[in-house]
């Protein structure tokens, strides 16, 4: 394995040049937006280096956030990957990179790309199992298309916000079973679901489809995503159109995306598919797949859920497939999510919905307070790692934000 030893950064480090992942930073000095590259507890002006440099790809970089790299497509993708890896790890470069090095504690994160498109999948079946049995106790769990299709929503790409960003409780209709008419006012039912974004790159034209085998070439990375939900608006909402208000309001992006590329190790055989779905999404072996990374939810602090998305029903390339089977066209900077992630055990399910069981059996937490949705103050904040080469392991930048009251 690699290792960036002038830069102090040991060779285990969950953020090493195994890793490499990009952001948009600023600093005091220079409070302009740029894009930088994750190396330790170090940012790399990957803009200002290249402009330095001279190398072909600089113009793809020099923007504001990482929309011009995503439209530069996997070739470049791969090109920049293999200089910064080429650049962090020869000691003879270190004159080269070292004025372009800045302190991860005196840099501001900003929101990584400029969202063109936003959609929502519901991929993990454990998490629409248990949905399913809470919503329709006397009915079957998973609805009849639910494995013969990647199911989604598209949400609203302006209230993506970085990690970090203060989540407003949100306000809405919501009407129980008990109550005569909707009333109207703040969620009491604010929720979380711990998922993972896909940044996608490589525009597409209207009309033309992503196939399961191409989709890799549009997949640029990954980010740890949060997709707060008003459950009690949603509910009220849903039917017969699907998510809306109790959705639009926020959902948190980590600030760093980690390259598809650096996740190889990670790549698992996805779950078994049966039914066998339809040829569009099926691909030739091995291009649908999953993902072995293990997350966290904490609340406050305290670990409430670990989640493996390796349990994932429908694979990333599937659902970029499924979503552009009728002819939707890419945007560099579309942004899926995968849906609430899920598994087979209580301590698993990635949503206070699920860990709660709709707040009918609250979570005590450490400190004896207890938990059957969101308080106003509540910091969530969501983790992952997955395997590395030569054994080390990646760490997925976080995704937090605090709940303040509503306005």
């Amino acid at each position: 394995m690699t290792t960036a030893a002038w830069l102090d950064v040991p060779a285990d480090h969950p953020f090493g040049p195994h890793h490499l992942p990009y952001g948009v930073f600023s600093t005091a000095e220079r409070p302009e937006h740029r894009v930088g590259v994750r190396i330790g507890d170090q940012v790399l002006d990957l803009a200002a280096i290249a402009a330095a440099t001279g190398v072909e790809w600089a113009g793809a970089v020099a923007g504001p956030t990482l929309n011009g790299l995503l439209g530069a497509g996997a070739q470049t993708w791969a090109a920049v990957r293999d200089w910064l890896t080429a650049a962090l790890t020869d000691p003879g470069r270190v004159e080269e990179v070292r004025g372009h090095v800045h302190d991860l504690a005196a840099a501001t994160l900003h929101l990584p790309i400029a969202v063109a498109d936003y959609v929502d999948f519901y991929a993990s079946e454990h998490h629409a199992t248990n949905v399913g049995r809470i919503f329709r106790p006397d009915g079957e769990a998973l609805t009849p298309n639910w494995k013969h299709l990647p199911i989604g929503y598209h949400g609203r790409a302006s209230t993506v916000v970085v990690s970090g960003t203060e989540i407003v409780r949100p306000c809405g209709q919501r009407r129980t079973p008990a109550d005569p008419a909707p009333a109207f006012g703040p969620s009491t039912k604010l929720d979380i679901e711990c998922e993972l974004g896909f940044v996608v790159g490589g525009a597409t034209e209207l009309g033309q489809r992503v196939a399961v085998e191409e989709a890799d070439e549009h997949l640029f990375g990954v980010a740890m995503f949060n997709d707060w939900s008003a459950r009690d608006i949603q509910a009220w909402e849903y039917v017969p159109l699907g998510p809306f208000l109790g959705k639009s309001f926020a959902s948190s992006v980590a600030a760093w995306v980690t390259p598809l590329a650096a996740l190889e190790h990670a790549r698992v055989p996805l779950t078994d598919q049966t039914p066998v779905p339809l040829d569009y999404l099926r691909g030739p072996e091995h291009t649908a797949y999953g993902l072995d990374l293990a997350m966290e939810v904490r609340l406050n602090g305290e670990v409430i859920s670990r989640p493996p998305y390796r349990t994932m029903y429908w694979s990333p390339t599937q659902m970029l497939a499924h979503l552009t089977v009728n002819g939707a066209r890419l945007s560099d900077g579309d942004l899926f999510a995968s849906g609430t992630v899920s598994g087979p055990e209580t301590d698993q399910r990635g949503s206070l919905l699920e860990l709660t069981w709709n707040g009918t059996e609250p979570l005590t937490l450490a400190d004896g307070t207890t938990r059957a949705f969101l308080e106003d103050g509540d910091t969530v904040t969501l983790t992952a790692t997955a395997p590395g080469p030569d054994g080390s392991v990646i760490g997925l930048a976080e995704v937090s934000g605090t709940i303040s009251p509503a306005r």
